[in-house]
C-alpha cells in the first residue's frame, strides 16, 4: 500500500512539474508578447511626438489622431472604419432613409472607388453609373491613394452642384467623363406594380422603413390585380440593394416563409453566434415567387436571397451578388463618435457563408450593358421596319368563327403579349423573371387538369 501511495504521489509530483515545465514558456511568450505591444504603443507616442514639433507646418492634433484610429480599423477589413461625429451622424441619416450625394454605395478596391450599386431614382443611377464601375476621378482630380473616406469627402457638395466622375467600366477601352447633379436623397424603401398577372416588388434598401413598406405595398398591389386569386406570383427585385439593417433583411424573409432557419452569424467566439428562425405566416400565400440579383446586391439582399433560394422558396435568377457575407457591429464613442467593426459572418441556412463569393442564381440572366456613347435611335427610324398583316389590307374578311367576347379576350392576351416584348428591350431580366412565373402558371393548369 505505501509503495502504491508513493507512486502515485510521484505521479502528482511528475504532473506538476510537466504542467510547471509547458506553463513556463507559455507566460513569458504572454509577457513577451505583452511588452511589445507597449513598446509599438510607445513608438506610436514618439512618432505623434515628433510630427507634433518637427511636421513643416502646423497640424491639426485631434485630424492626426483621428486618422490614425481610422488607419488602424480600415486596415483589418474594407468595412471596419472610424465615424467622425459628421460621418456618425450621416451614417444614422442613411438608416433613416435620407441624405445629400450622389446616390451610390460604394467600396474600396485596388486604391480606387468601386460602385457595389447606384441607388433607384437617385443622380448617380439617372445618369447611367453602374455597379461594378471604378471611379477613378473626381473633377479632373486623380483618386488613386485615397482613404474610402477621403474619397467620399470628395464626392460630398452642396445639394445642385455639379460633379464631374471619371468611370472606368468593364468592356470599354477608355475611362469616360459623366456629369452628376448633387441633390438630397430619399429612399422610397419599397417600390411596386403590377405586371400583367405579376406583383413586382422593387427593395431598393434596408432600411427602418422597409419591412413596413413591403407589407403595405404587396396588399396594395394584390387589391389592385383584383385578389390573390388573379395574382400568378411575385418578383422581389433586389438588384442594386446594397443592403442595410439585419433586422429588415430578417424580417422580410421571414415574410414569405413559414418555417425554418433564416440566417445565422458566428463571430470569433462560438458560444456568441446568432440564430434567427422564421415565424408562420407568409405574405404570397404560397404563389411562386422569383427574386432578382445582381453584382450590386449586397449584405442584407444576399440574406434574403439565400434564405429564399435555401428553402426552395424562390427561384433566384441574375448574375452572382456581391459577397458581403459579413457583419458589421457600431460602436458608439467618445465625443459622438462611433466604430464601426466586423463582428460576425452570416450564414445562409444550408449553412453557406457567402463572404467573397455571393449568391449564386439558380437560373443565370445577364443584363445588356448600356453604351453610354451610344445615339439614341430615332424614333421615326425605329417605327420604319413595320411590318402588316392580313387585316391590315384593304377588304380583308372578318373572322366570324369567334364571338365579340372571345375577339377582345384575344386582343387583351395580345396587348400583354406586347408589353412583355417591350419589357424585355426596357428589362431583360425582368421580363424573364415574369416570363418564369408565367410558364409556372400555365404548368400549375395542366397539372389541375
Amino acid at each position: 500500500m505505501k509503495k502504491f501511495a508513493m507512486a502515485a504521489t510521484g505521479g502528482i509530483l511528475l504532473g506538476a512539474i510537466v504542467t510547471t515545465q509547458i506553463a513556463g514558456p507559455l507566460i513569458a511568450q504572454e509577457a513577451d508578447n505583452n511588452a511589445s505591444v507597449y513598446e509599438q504603443l510607445d513608438l506610436f507616442g514618439d512618432i505623434f511626438e515628433r510630427i507634433r514639433a518637427q511636421y513643416v507646418e502646423d497640424v491639426d492634433e485631434a485630424a492626426l489622431i483621428e486618422a490614425a484610429i481610422d488607419g488602424m480599423l480600415s486596415s483589418l477589413d474594407p468595412h471596419s472604419s472610424y465615424l467622425s461625429p459628421e460621418d456618425a451622424a450621416d451614417m444614422r441619416e442613411t438608416t433613416r432613409g435620407e441624405f445629400g450625394g450622389l446616390g451610390i454605395e460604394v467600396t474600396q478596391e485596388e486604391g480606387y472607388v468601386k460602385v457595389v450599386s447606384p441607388i433607384d431614382g437617385t443622380p448617380a443611377a439617372e445618369a447611367g453609373i453602374e455597379s461594378g464601375d471604378f471611379i477613378t476621378g473626381v473633377d479632373g482630380e486623380n483618386m488613386l491613394g485615397l482613404t474610402l473616406d477621403e474619397a467620399v469627402d470628395l464626392m460630398r457638395g452642396p445639394v445642385g452642384s455639379e460633379i464631374i466622375i471619371t468611370v472606368v467600366r468593364e468592356g470599354f477601352d477608355q475611362p469616360f467623363d459623366v456629369s452628376i447633379i448633387r441633390d438630397t436623397i430619399t429612399l422610397t424603401a419599397v417600390r411596386s406594380r403590377v405586371e400583367g398577372e405579376t406583383v413586382v416588388l422593387r427593395i431598393v434598401t434596408f432600411s427602418d422603413q422597409t419591412y413596413p413598406s413591403l407589407e403595405e405595398q404587396l396588399a396594395e398591389q394584390v387589391a389592385e390585380a383584383g385578389g390573390i386569386e388573379n395574382v400568378n406570383g411575385f418578383v422581389i427585385d433586389l438588384r442594386n440593394n446594397p443592403g442595410g439593417l439585419l433586422n429588415q433583411a430578417i424580417a422580410v424573409s421571414d415574410a414569405f416563409l413559414d418555417a425554418g432557419e433564416i440566417t445565422s452569424t458566428r463571430g470569433r467566439d462560438l458560444g456568441d453566434g446568432q440564430r434567427w428562425n422564421a415565424r408562420e405566416g407568409d405574405l404570397a400565400e404560397g404563389l411562386p415567387i422569383v427574386v432578382l440579383i445582381n453584382g450590386g446586391s449586397a449584405s442584407a439582399s444576399e440574406i434574403v436571397a439565400g434564405a429564399l433560394q435555401d428553402h426552395r422558396r424562390a427561384v433566384v435568377i441574375g448574375t452572382n451578388s456581391f459577397g458581403k457575407g459579413s457583419v458589421q457591429t457600431v460602436m458608439p464613442l467618445r465625443g459622438e463618435s462611433a466604430m464601426r467593426l466586423t463582428t460576425a459572418r452570416y450564414y445562409t441556412p444550408s449553412g453557406r457563408s457567402i463572404q467573397s463569393l455571393g449568391i449564386s442564381p439558380d437560373i443565370i440572366v445577364e443584363q445588356p450593358r448600356r453604351d453610354p456613347n451610344a445615339e439614341v435611335v430615332d424614333e421615326e427610324e425605329e417605327d420604319a421596319g413595320f411590318t402588316r398583316s392580313e387585316a391590315d389590307l384593304r377588304g380583308a374578311l372578318d373572322n366570324d368563327s369567334l364571338t365579340d367576347d372571345e375577339i377582345e379576350q384575344i386582343q387583351a392576351d395580345r396587348l400583354r403579349a406586347e408589353d412583355a416584348a417591350a419589357l424585355r428591350v426596357e428589362d431583360y431580366q425582368m421580363a424573364y423573371a415574369i416570363d418564369i412565373l408565367k410558364g409556372l402558371q400555365v404548368l400549375g393548369a395542366n397539372n389541375d387538369n
